[in-house]
């Protein structure tokens, strides 16, 4: 790749520009296993320099590790990026099987004080929601939400995981830059609603795991056989068991495609995503997670990559043909209370 920075779009209406791809930042620290720290930190640089500006992580993962690991790179390039992290997940590392979604005023504001603590920031550029709790009126949350940027500890607000109607309501108590939710060849059920209703409303899209959680990618087939025994993955109903077998079979077209192009499975699958931005008409800022240059440099080659009618048809029918749930329980999502 060469060394060009990709393009840049508006993180929603009234948002900062961003760069067209962003980095999630949560398996440099939780969930995927061993890291190579110093190779991680690389990689923060070498997106930098890229012209990737939103980087994405939460204060539950590795309960708030990941935002501590992150700081120091945050810091020292303030001005130049758009730190997005996340509140609302509630776990306790003594009591594995404990959670919890919060979404309460209380809870709200003592979050972001965890969360500038730990990034040594005195401010949030994107506030997520990171989990919607319907017991909480969504006046009560996203007005806490609003208050923080009153008082300027936060710039803009996001969602993840809502629905239509959550996100009206919350867009109607104060403006919503940017809404997350997973978005990939394996999962569309975001295409049902809020892609449009964010359209509607000038809200950008963040779509998270836009490479499934690596299996897009070929480089495991069953997550329990292959991946380290810490692998979040291996909980996850579409890598693991018959499902693993069924789902491999489908990255089929998305091999023959890659391979008549000459570039990686990874690339296809990301510039699908991508290709989304121009399908529904709305800024669509993926954000992959990786830990190594090479795999960085080879995501955003692919924002270069514009897939043709004939490749965009083989690639249609693959979501529907999944095997599996995104997760073991789905009512944390705005599918699961649809």
């Amino acid at each position: 790749m060469s060394n060009d920075r990709i393009d840049t779009v508006g993180l929603g209406t009234g948002g900062p520009l961003v760069g067209v791809q962003g980095l999630g930042c949560m398996g440099m620290s939780a969930s995927y296993g061993p890291t190579d720290e110093t190779e991680a930190r690389a990689t923060l640089e070498r997106a930098l320099e890229l012209g990737v500006t939103l980087f994405d992580t939460a204060d539950i993962y590795g309960f708030g590790r990941n935002e501590e690991f992150i700081a120091p790179f945050v810091r020292a390039n303030r001005d130049r990026l758009t730190l997005a992290t996340k509140f609302a997940i509630e776990r306790r590392e003594d009591d594995p099987s404990f959670q919890a979604i919060r979404n309460d005023r209380a809870y709200i504001r003592a979050s972001v004080e965890g969360s500038l603590r730990r990034l040594g920031v005195d401010h949030i550029d994107l506030y997520y929601m990171h989990r919607r709790n319907v017991d909480v009126p969504m006046e009560e949350s996203v007005g806490a939400m609003a208050e923080l940027v009153a008082e300027g500890k936060v710039r803009h607000l996001g969602l993840s995981e809502v629905s239509p109607g959550e996100l009206r309501a919350a867009h109607a108590v104060h403006p919503i830059a940017a809404v997350q939710s997973e978005w990939s060849l394996f999962s569309r059920d975001v295409e049902e609603g809020i892609v449009e209703t964010a359209k509607e409303l000038g809200v950008a899209f963040v779509p998270y795991s836009p490479l499934g959680r690596g299996f897009l990618t070929g480089s495991f087939v069953s997550a329990d056989k292959e991946l380290d025994s810490k692998d979040w993955r291996r909980t996850q109903p579409r890598f693991t068991g018959d499902n693993a077998a069924a789902n491999a079979a489908l990255l089929e077209p998305v091999r023959k495609i890659a391979e008549a192009r000459g570039v990686s499975l990874a690339q296809i699958a990301l510039a699908w995503v991508q290709q989304r931005a121009e399908v529904h008409g709305l800024a669509v800022i993926p954000i992959p997670g990786t830990r190594k240059r090479t795999r960085l440099e080879e995501n955003l080659a692919a924002t270069r990559i514009a897939l043709d009618a004939a490749e965009l048809a083989q690639l249609e029918p693959i979501a529907t043909k999944v095997a599996g749930n995104r997760y073991t329980d789905m009512s944390f999502t705005a599918v699961g209370r649809e």
